[in-house]
């Protein structure tokens, strides 16, 4: 799996330019402060224009690329899965959730504003993405639009990120097994890289093959992605990290690092690095920047 400083300095740039252009999405799609109700727009906007690496959109736009969707559309659909994401973050930092004061090194939504006011901001954003996806402005045909809606719905619901949070709170204290701890993230954490993965062949009204290619691309990014991030509660410090460290461990949560040890996830994250990679065979150099992403994934510091 062996990747050259050129292409790591590649990746980093193209990432941080697509964060910047995904920042100025959410920017002008996002609410403003206006009448009684003006807020709860400020505390979303307060959330999502925080700043974070903008990881999911930056899938979403480089999936759109292989088939030649119009960057408008890509961003749109990419604004809509970081409002998810946001959404999700802000609501796992609840004192009922996570319990963290902290989030992209500033005080979380609710420390910021109170825990009616982040609940309600939680809210409004994950509205907002099926708001901007069903606009006629993400795409022309209806079809398209109401299969990304029902992606996104699948991802964030029941059997995606609210499962996976299910699971998450309802295993605090307990012992997890292996196929226990993937099943919780890959319905956290791994529903909305897939959907992210696939929405640029919804959008480009891909074949069969390249979705499902797409797919198991996911599905290892996803588990190496969360592998990654048990690594660093485990290793990393606060002030890296930009929200509090060992908290898994504090919490007694079972993850990949507690059932491996260090030496072995870290193995088994390279493992699924390089699985994710071979997915991409299908496609030609417009992915190489979706193959330096799990690279990018296992080696990253926060």
């Amino acid at each position: 799996m062996a990747s050259s400083p050129a292409k790591a300095a590649a990746f980093e740039t193209a990432l941080s330019a697509c964060a910047a252009d995904v920042t100025e999405t959410l920017e002008r799609l996002l609410p403003r402060p206006d009448g009684p109700e003006g807020r709860i727009a400020e505390a979303m906007r307060y959330a999502a224009l925080a700043g974070g690496k903008r990881f999911r959109p930056f899938l979403v736009c480089q999936s759109a690329l292989l088939f030649g969707v119009s960057k408008d559309a890509a961003l749109r659909v990419a604004a809509a899965a970081e409002c998810v994401h946001i959404y999700s973050l802000v609501h796992d930092d609840l004192p009922c959730m996570d319990d963290d004061d902290m989030r992209h090194g500033v005080p979380s939504v609710h420390r910021a504003y109170d825990e009616a006011t982040a609940i309600l901001a939680g809210d409004a954003l994950l509205t907002l993405a099926f708001d901007i996806l069903g606009d006629p402005e993400t795409h022309e045909r209806a079809r398209v639009r109401i299969e990304l809606v029902r992606r996104l719905a699948a991802a964030a619901g029941a059997h995606g990120m609210v499962g996976g949070q299910m699971i998450d709170l309802a295993s605090e204290g307990k012992s997890l097994d292996m196929i226990g701890v993937t099943r919780l993230q890959q319905l956290k954490t791994g529903a909305l890289i897939a959907f992210s993965c696939e929405a640029g062949a919804v959008l480009g009204r891909a074949s069969p093959d390249a979705i499902h290619a797409l797919h198991a691309y996911a599905h290892d990014l996803g588990l190496a992605y969360q592998i990654a991030d048990d690594l660093l509660d485990a290793e990393g410090d606060t002030g890296t990290l930009g929200k509090t460290a060992g908290k898994d461990a504090a919490a007694g949560k079972a993850t990949f690092v507690s059932i491996l040890g260090v030496e072995r996830a870290r193995g088994q994250a390279r493992m699924l690095a390089d699985q994710a990679i071979q997915h991409l065979d299908l496609f030609d150099e417009r992915a190489d920047l979706l193959r330096e992403a799990p690279r990018f994934v296992i080696t990253r510091r926060n």
